[in-house]
C-alpha cells in the first residue's frame, strides 16, 4: 500500500492514553459482549431457520429480510437516539429486538409458515440496536477536536474486527454441538448484556439534541458525507463479492474446508494494520489518506485474479487486509468532522447501512458471475468494487466539500 506521512507512537502509549479518557474503558468493555452478539446474530438466524426447515433457501430469505430491515431502519432508529439520547432509547431498542428474536424462535420451532418467519426476521433486523454507532458517538463526545480521536476510532475498529472473528465461530460451535436455538439465545443474551451495561453509563453518553438544534443540523447528504456513504457502498460490494469468490475458489479446488480460514486471513491482517495505523499521528489530511488507502486496496486486489493454488491465495488475501482497518478508521474520522454532533449517530449508521447494502448487492452479483464463469471472475468483481470506491473518494476530494 502506498506510504503515508506520519509520526509513530508506541501502540501501548497511544491506546493507553485513549482508554485513560474518563469513563472510556468502562463503556468500551461494556459494549464488548454486545459487539460479539451482533456478529453472531445473522449466522445464528441461518442456523436457527435451517435447523427447523432443512432449507438454506428459507434461511437465506429470513436472513435477507433481517439484513434489509437493518439497513433501512437503522438510520431511523439512530435518528431517535440522536433526538432522545442513548440512555432513553437503548433499553427500548434492546427489549424490542429481544422480543423479536424470541418471536422468531417461537415461530421457527412451531413450524410456522415461511412468511411469518420472514416478518419476524424483518422486525428483529429493524430493531437491532446500533451499538457501533453509539460507542463511536461516545468517543467523539469525549475526544472531539483532540489528536486521540483517530486512535479511538482505530480501537473501535479493532474491537469490531475481533467480534466478527470470534462471533461467527462461536455461534457455529454452539449451534452445531448444542442446538440452533441455543446459538440465537446466546447471541441475543450477549447483545442484551452489553447493551444494558452501556445504557446505564450516563456520564459518557452524548447529550440528546434539542428539537430546534436537531432540525437545523439534519443536513447529512451534503457532497462530502454522501461521498463517504458511496465509498462504504463500494467497500461493501468488495466484501460481498469476496465472501462468494473465496468460497467458490476453495470449493473449485476440492478444499471447501479452507474457505473460512482463507477468508479470515484478510480480517486477521486487518487487525494488525489497524493497530499500527491507530498508533500514528498522521500529518497528511484524512481525505488524502482515504484516497491513498483505497488506491492501495485496489492494487492489492490485482494478484487475486491470477492465483491458482490455496497457498498463493493465502498470500494474496493478506494484501487487502492492510487497507481495510485504516479505511474504516478514516471513514469514521471524516464522518465525525463532516456532520454536527446532533446527527452523529445517524451519520455512523448511514455508513454501516451503505456497507450492508453493498455486501448484499456484491454477494448477489458475484454469485451470478461465479456461476457463469469462475472464482477468478468473482475477484474481478471485487477489484471493480474497489475502483468504484476509489473513484468516489477522488471525485469528492477534487470537488471539495
Amino acid at each position: 500500500m502506498p506510504a503515508l506521512t506520519g509520526r509513530i507512537s508506541t501502540p501501548t502509549t497511544t491506546y493507553a492514553a485513549v482508554l485513560r479518557t474518563p469513563g472510556a474503558w468502562k463503556f468500551y468493555l461494556a459494549a464488548a459482549p454486545a459487539r460479539i452478539g451482533i456478529a453472531m446474530t445473522g449466522l445464528g438466524i441461518v442456523w436457527l431457520v435451517h435447523g427447523s426447515t432443512g432449507s438454506y433457501a428459507a434461511a437465506g430469505s429470513v436472513t435477507g429480510g433481517f439484513a434489509v430491515a437493518e439497513a433501512l431502519a437503522g438510520p431511523q432508529v439512530a435518528r431517535l437516539i440522536d433526538r432522545f439520547g442513548q440512555t432513553r432509547m437503548l433499553p427500548i431498542t434492546l427489549l424490542a429486538h429481544a422480543a423479536a428474536v424470541a418471536l422468531l424462535i417461537g415461530l421457527t420451532v412451531s413450524d410456522a409458515p415461511l412468511w411469518s418467519l420472514i416478518m419476524a426476521g424483518v422486525v428483529a433486523g429493524g430493531s437491532l440496536p446500533q451499538l457501533g454507532a453509539q460507542t463511536a458517538a461516545r468517543w467523539s463526545h469525549a475526544l472531539r477536536g483532540t489528536p486521540l480521536l483517530s486512535s479511538a476510532f482505530a480501537l473501535e475498529s479493532l474491537s469490531v474486527g475481533v467480534a466478527f472473528m470470534v462471533g461467527p465461530g462461536l455461534v457455529g460451535t454452539v449451534s452445531a454441538f448444542g442446538s440452533p436455538v441455543a446459538g440465537s439465545v446466546l447471541a441475543t443474551s450477549l447483545l442484551l448484556t452489553g447493551g444494558l451495561l452501556l445504557a446505564v453509563q450516563r456520564r459518557t453518553a452524548p447529550p440528546a439534541g434539542p428539537r430546534s438544534q436537531h432540525e437545523r443540523s439534519k443536513r447529512l447528504l451534503h457532497k462530502r458525507f454522501a461521498g463517504l456513504v458511496g465509498t462504504n457502498i463500494g467497500i461493501g460490494l468488495f466484501f460481498g463479492s469476496m465472501q462468494v469468490s473465496v468460497t467458490a475458489f476453495a470449493v473449485a479446488r476440492g478444499t471447501p474446508g479452507l474457505a473460512g480460514p482463507l477468508y479470515s486471513i484478510t480480517s486477521l491482517v486487518s487487525l494488525f494494520a489497524g493497530l499500527a495505523y491507530g498508533a500514528r499521528r498522521w500529518r497528511t489530511a484524512p481525505q488524502t489518506q482515504l484516497v491513498i488507502v483505497l488506491v492501495g486496496l485496489t492494487v492489492a486486489c490485482v494478484p487475486l485474479i491470477a492465483v491458482q493454488s490455496p497457498l498463493a491465495a493465502a498470500f494474496a488475501l493478506a494484501l487487502p487486509g492492510l487497507a481495510i482497518a485504516p479505511f474504516q478508521t478514516l471513514s469514521a474520522v471524516l464522518a465525525e468532522s463532516s456532520v454536527e454532533p446532533a446527527v452523529l449517530t445517524q451519520a455512523f449508521t448511514w455508513l454501516n447501512s451503505g456497507a450492508a447494502a453493498g455486501i448484499a448487492l456484491g454477494a448477489a452479483f458475484a454469485g451470478r458471475v461465479v456461476d457463469s464463469h469462475s472464482a477468478q471472475y468473482g475477484f474481478v468483481v471485487a477489484l471493480a468494487a474497489t475502483l468504484v470506491a476509489t473513484a468516489t473518494a477522488v471525485t469528492v476530494k477534487l470537488s471539495g466539500r
